[in-house]
């Protein structure tokens, strides 16, 4: 089994920046990757931004430019720097993992962020 905790929510004005950090822990011998998709109300689950083992990254169109991706491989943690955060990025923010290609993602527990005045 693999475990995912998050952390780093909270609430910032528009314009402000947030780090969201995930940590992983159990059954890991390799990492192929690791990521975030965030869910608001009333949408679907969708990805943020991912990167793999080789370090490629991916992002949705929405954060490019604003949000940067990186991780540890050696403490099997991925961390998301939020800058220029407006309203629209109010979501929670769920960290997933990968040990290989194709296999079903495992989830954290999401971290709420709110972008509000």
């Amino acid at each position: 089994q693999v475990q995912l905790v998050e952390s780093g929510g909270g609430l910032v004005q528009p314009g402000g920046s947030l780090r969201l950090d995930c940590a992983a822990s159990g059954s890991i011998f390799s990492i192929y990757a690791m990521g975030w998709y965030r869910q608001a109300p009333g949408n679907e689950r969708a990805l943020v931004a991912s990167i793999t083992r080789d370090d490629i990254t991916n992002y949705a169109d929405s954060v490019k430019g604003r949000f940067t991706i990186s991780r540890d491989n050696g403490l099997n943690t991925v961390s998301l720097r939020m800058n220029s955060l407006k309203p629209e990025d109010t979501a929670v923010y769920y960290c997933y993992l990968q040990r290989w290609p194709g296999e079903s993602k495992y989830w954290g527990q999401g971290t709420q962020v709110n972008v509000s005045s």
